[in-house]
């Protein structure tokens, strides 16, 4: 360990303590550039809409405001209940992406997703994917009807009141151009449903000719070719990491985007809470890789080797062990010197821990995984830690496949393809231009996306599909465990101007010829998912069933019937199929037990480490890393705004892919421009350089990162589309750069996620709009402790006289408490001496927390939150679901990097430790409802206030935008509309082009309706921030008085406590003794952050607790 700090610190400004950091923490507001020198209007121009408003305000009180056109029901469907929410069980799959939902619906439409906790993969845990998934069927760049492409010109959605070419012209121009012999290929990304691969292997029964092609853009396509040579299965077997006492992982991402992470991140969580302090056991998490990925962060030890390295890496770690365990050793590339000192420690922890252990690897190289098979295989892992009775089907392409498709397009031998929906091969391959080209030399090219993409410009073409929320369909994630997917909303697109959307499953089937026989209602078995054991039926409405009978009725009764042929004799609990399926559809999941797999190593190891990468053989070359960011994935979600504004965990940046450099540049390489980069990040700027990689040059955005590797770079893919819909075109298309052309293929076939980089250029521009979260929150008024000359913020001067460092930097504050569980009581008594440190200095303070206060919170209901920083990852989806359930407006990248970001709760991340390879802590941090606010006493108008349950709330109508409560907030939670980002007003003020930005991320009719009709939507110069989700409280309240009974301690559950897959966040009624959050502050390591300040917060957080070894530390 090179250089430690005992406390912690976000970022390399606050570390250095730098001359901008010094004056970004004395200034309430960052960026002093007027709002409005920025736009189209000027500053005289603004003052006219203030005046304005007196005027207007007084013509209002006086004039109706605009009638606007409804359409009431004229027969309401029996089970909408106006107000009341109704939940349908589906499932959200992209690609590889699934997630087991509730879909909840409002007068017909679906507003939010929650977890299935009937899932027993996923638990009731999501993604920020899927909570971001609802967003995107209001997408208005969606394709409303089929398109003829000439020349590659689509008639976009621009004017849907042009009906264009009816599905049965389209349908009847694409037969004619089939025939028997046509030699067809479907492009896909992965496909788990099992009805939708009978549909294309009756596809292939009428065009014999038909083959598929399933990719991955980020590809698993190695662990398949290994476990077909190691098991004789090319499949993903099933990982328990809950059953792991030491995990090892080479650079894969299991906590955010490898293979499963909703699964795994809940399994992992479960060895890393301390529920027991007596008798405190964790799991051992070592990661191996060159930046910090998410998993990474959340690691004990991290042993940092270049990518070109892994492979000398596992081969180690398979020598030690082998030698422990009897077995001949490999020859191959060898690590040296510290490194495979560490890799040897790492041999010990692990074979002492045989039976409990588990190693994955995030390589895509065949050698490799092989090797890694054979580890698990020596440690006893299979059949404890892994195994391949319920493997996982997440990832099934092949990277050969799409190659061999590319190479016979190109060679004239494709005259059909055929494009799945989220399938992208002109943008997320290696060699996108060679599938370019491919596809002038085909004949018919028809493509099944939603919206617009690089690959539907290349199609002749476009029958666009239904969003999930729109489909009927099945998943199969793993062997045994099913899904199912129902419509929660009649196809939006199916009564406007044109033709409306149709599910590519029946595209399919009717250009196979293939009918379904009719029934009477096609909607009558959608269920509703309720606390109710019967199914109760889906909405009927004559626009339903038209809709349905039109659009989806045709695939219904497909899946229908495949489900009573396959799936109902495989189950005895159900005698008929109706029963069945009816139960099927309301849980929305189901299992069939599967026969326990054996499985024995088979293959050659001498070969497989002949195949491992070579370690670059310049040992100063610089290379640069690709990976997969948890928001953006591989660039199938570049149109939703949702995920673009959600930061990176680990750096903390939106809008974009950022070039992630090594904090303490040495220079090597001659690289030495790199030296002294980003001085300005705190304000919102950053460098922006060239970087040449196999001849391809692109611009980069850099950032500085703690944890990346020296002589490393490291760039996420996904982003740099060039067709992302309406949204990208705003935009420029040109979000981040694409770094699929860097990607190369190894001698196996398949895609290699890192490179040795050419060359780096000095800087050549600054990014002014460089959308950095990370220093948005670090302001306060500072001077010198006179105890101890550390310069401390002085919001209380008491803190001087009674104790050191209360109001100090982040070192000396409450608000992260971390240690070693071998030092687990010295953790605990800290904390205890602490906390009562602060007990003492808020009883000195001028304005103490009397009884009386103390007696009147005790009665009733008191809210509260439990937030377990052990178990929080940093995934990002309770952030995404607060700002699904609360109408957190989108503001974009300018905005973001003027600090006027909305997000109502916030990940912050911190690290600790060794400067250069720290630990990280992530805390979420939103409202801590404090029952001593500081907020209320400044407000002027009394638009905040407390409530008799603890609640800090606001009242929108009476704000009126002084920010006072903003500045004394020493959380800095709260958020100010600067603009009118959803149309609120109701007058507009031209908001777009103050703004600067073409993209009304909120304002579209059809955006609007994925809004929460439970939750004020906020104009322009109101103060907003998290209200506990008082809607759901309210809900729970009315639903226990209906039932006539008390409430449960888990009758009210927020939206970030619904999204964590993790079980991270529990809220509840602290008053309730017997409930899980009164239970948790009760916990040793229980405290409040900046509890010494006596705002006697209502969040409480649990400490953060590591595994460290520090043997591979020495």
């Amino acid at each position: 360990m090179k250089n430690k700090n005992n406390g912690v610190w976000i970022g390399v400004d606050q570390l250095a303590n730098t001359p901008a950091y010094d004056k970004a923490t004395q200034q309430e507001f960052t960026n002093n550039e007027d709002l409005i020198e920025g736009g189209v209007s000027s500053r005289r121009d603004f003052l006219k809409y203030l005046g304005f408003g007196l005027g207007a305000a007084t013509l209002a009180a006086g004039c109706e405001i605009p009638v606007k056109r409804a359409i009431p029901y004229v027969v309401k469907p029996d089970e909408i209940v106006p107000g009341v929410a109704t939940y349908y069980a589906s499932s959200f799959v992209q690609g590889g992406d699934y997630c087991p939902v509730l879909v909840k619906t409002r007068e017909g439409r679906p507003i939010k997703v929650e977890g299935n906790s009937l899932s027993k993969v996923t638990h009731g845990g999501t993604s920020a994917r899927a909570q971001a998934s609802v967003l995107s069927l209001y997408d208005t760049s969606r394709l409303d009807g089929p398109y003829r492409v000439v020349e590659g010109v689509i008639g976009l959605p621009d004017n849907r009141n042009k009906k264009g070419p009816s599905w049965a012209e389209i349908d009847q121009e694409i037969t004619d151009k089939f025939n028997a012999n046509s030699r067809i290929h479907i492009v896909a990304h992965t496909i788990m449903s099992p009805t939708t691969k009978k549909a294309l292997a009756d596809f292939q029964t009428k065009y014999q000719n038909t083959t598929l092609v399933m990719y991955d853009p980020v590809s698993s396509s190695a662990i398949l070719e290994a476990n077909q040579q190691s098991f004789g299965q090319a499949v993903i077997p099933s990982y328990h990491f809950d059953k792991a006492r030491v995990i090892v992982s080479f650079d894969a991402d299991f906590l955010g985007t490898w293979i499963s992470p909703v699964e795994f991140a809940a399994q992992y969580a479960k060895g890393r809470k301390i529920d027991n302090v007596k008798n405190p056991k964790m799991s051992r998490h070592i990661q191996v890789e060159s930046h910090v990925s998410m998993t990474g962060s959340n690691a004990d030890n991290r042993i940092m080797v270049k990518p070109s390295e892994q492979g000398a890496a596992i081969l180690a770690l398979y020598n030690a062990l082998a030698g422990k365990a009897g077995r001949s050793t490999a020859r191959g590339p060898q690590l040296e010197g510290e490194k495979a000192a560490k890799i040897q420690k790492t041999a010990d922890e692990l074979w002492s821990h045989r039976g409990e252990s588990l190693v994955v690897s995030g390589s895509n190289n065949l050698g490799e995984q092989v090797l890694i098979n054979a580890i698990n295989d020596m440690l006893g892992s299979y059949g404890s830690t892994i195994d391949f009775t319920n493997a996982s089907l997440q990832r099934q392409g092949r990277d050969k496949d799409i190659q061999n498709l590319i190479k016979d397009m190109n060679a004239g031998r494709v005259d059909v393809l055929l494009v799945m929906d989220g399938a992208n091969p002109a943008y997320d391959v290696p060699n996108a231009g060679q599938f370019r080209e491919g596809c002038s030399k085909v004949g018919l090219k028809i493509s099944f996306a939603g919206v617009p993409n690089e690959t539907a410009f290349l199609c002749d073409y476009l029958t666009p599909t239904h969003h999930y929320l729109e489909s009927w369909g099945d998943v199969e994630p793993k062997r045994g465990h099913f899904s199912l997917i129902q419509p929660a909303i009649a196809p939006i697109f199916a009564n406007v101007g044109r033709h409306g959307t149709r599910q590519a499953e029946e595209s399919l089937l009717r250009w196979a010829g293939i009918d379904v026989p009719a029934a009477e209602s096609p909607a009558a078995d959608a269920a509703v998912a309720s606390d109710s054991t019967a199914a109760a039926p889906a909405a009927e409405s004559p626009v339903w069933k038209k809709s349905m009978a039109e659009t989806g009725y045709f695939f219904y009764e497909y899946l229908r019937k495949h489900w009573e042929e396959q799936f109902f004799p495989q189950q005895n609990e159900f005698k008929t199929f109706q029963s069945f399926w009816d139960s099927t559809l309301h849980d929305g999941v189901f299992e069939v037990p599967q026969v326990a797999i054996q499985t024995a190593f088979s293959a050659d190891v001498n070969d497989a480490a002949k195949r491992v990468r070579q370690p670059n053989s310049n040992p100063e070359a610089l290379e640069i890393s690709f990976f997969e960011t948890v928001n953006m994935g591989n660039g199938v979600y570049g149109n939703n705004p949702w995920l673009m504004e959600m930061p990176d965990p680990v750096n903390r940046c939106s809008w974009g892919n950022y070039l992630g450099i090594p904090v303490s540049w040495e220079g090597g390489n001659s690289y030495t421009s790199f030296k002294g980069l980003n001085p300005d990040e705190i304000k919102g700027k950053a460098d922006i350089v060239n970087v040449t990689v196999g001849g391809v040059e692109r611009t980069c955005t850099v950032v500085r990162q703690f944890g990346q590797m020296q002589g490393t770079l490291s760039l996420a893919i996904g982003y740099g589309r060039e067709q992302t819909g309406m949204m990208g075109r705003a935009l420029g298309n040109k979000v981040g750069t694409n770094v699929y052309s860097w990607l190369t293929l190894d001698d196996n076939g398949n895609v290699v996620y890192y490179a040795t980089v050419d060359d780096v250029s000095d800087r050549i521009a600054v990014d002014d709009e460089f959308a950095c979260v990370q220093y948005h929150h670090a302001m306060g008024l500072k001077a010198e402790d006179p105890k101890t000359g550390e310069e401390i913020n002085v919001d209380e001067k008491t803190s001087m006289a009674i104790g050191s460092g209360y109001q100090g930097g982040i070192t000396n504050r409450s608000i992260i408490y971390q240690g070693h569980l071998a030092e687990l009581p010295e953790l605990m008594h800290h904390i205890e001496e602490r906390r009562a440190e602060a007990a003492e200095l808020n009883s000195n303070t001028l304005y103490p927390y009397d009884e009386y206060n103390e007696k009147f919170y005790s009665q009733g209901h008191h809210w509260m939150m439990h937030v377990d920083l052990n178990a929080c990852v940093g995934c990002g989806a309770c952030q995404v679901a607060c700002i699904a359930e609360n109408n957190v407006p989108v503001v974009g990248k300018r905005e973001v990097s003027r600090h006027h970001e909305m997000a109502w709760l916030r990940i912050d991340r911190y690290f600790y430790g060794d400067f250069e390879n720290p630990n990280v802590v992530y805390q979420p941090m939103m409202c801590q409802h404090c029952d001593n606010a500081p907020c209320e006493n400044v407000c002027p108008v009394a638009a905040t206030n407390h409530s008799s349950e603890g609640l800090n709330q606001m009242t929108y109508n009476r704000c009126i935008g002084t920010r006072y409560c903003a500045n004394n907030c020493p959380y800095k939670v709260r958020r100010f509309n600067w603009l009118d980002f959803t149309t609120a007003d109701l007058f507009g003020a031209n908001e777009v082009e103050v703004n600067g930005e073409n993209v009304p991320f909120g304002a579209d009719n059809l955006t609007r309706m994925v809004l929460n009709p439970d939750v004020t939507v906020r104009s322009r110069g109101v103060i907003e921030k998290c209200s506990f989700c008082v809607q759901r409280i309210q809900e729970g309240k009315l639903t226990a008085k209906r039932e006539g009974r008390r409430l449960r301690d888990n009758d009210v559950k927020t939206a970030c406590q619904t999204a964590c897959p993790t079980g991270a966040i529990v809220f509840g009624d602290g008053n309730n003794k017997e409930g899980v959050v009164a239970k948790k502050m009760d916990h040793p390591l229980n405290y409040l952050v900046l509890e010494e300040t006596n705002t006697r917060s209502s969040v409480n957080y649990q400490a953060k607790v590591n595994n460290r070894s520090e043997e591979l530390d020495a």
